[in-house]
């Protein structure tokens, strides 16, 4: 079988306030690529999501996105610093604790209700 390059992947993270998602994901850390009204590529650490202007309470409140990170405390640590879930009030802010699958989670949801898993694998959670 040929082989199939594939050069990128990047899911579409919808926005019911689009102004609100694209500032809290800035303020979270993230750059701002390229963007208009509609549309806007975040990048951070290379790593990219394209933020749309679109919402459906259904999608977006069953929408999920994993980030791993080296260290969870410390991402937690700046989600409390920067008052992310006051300032945004958002749904959930739960800081990191293990899963039975091996990684720490810390969860946090953004203004449109997307659930963000930002989690790391400490060595002693290794499987």
């Amino acid at each position: 079988m040929t082989r199939l390059a594939v050069l990128d992947l990047k899911a579409f993270v919808p926005a019911r306030n689009f102004v609100l998602s694209r500032q809290f994901y800035l303020d979270l850390g993230f750059t701002e690529k390229w963007g208009n009204d509609q549309a806007c590529e975040l990048q951070i650490d290379g790593f990219r999501i394209l933020l749309q202007n679109f919402y459906v309470k259904e999608h977006a409140e069953n929408f999920m996105m994993h980030l791993m990170v080296e260290n969870a405390d410390e991402w937690w640590e700046h989600i409390r610093n920067l008052g992310l879930a006051e300032k945004y009030s958002l749904g959930m802010a739960k800081p990191p604790t293990l899963q039975p699958w091996g990684l720490r989670v810390l969860y946090l949801t953004d203004p449109t209700g997307v659930l963000w898993h930002i989690a790391d694998r400490r060595a002693s959670s290794a499987q």
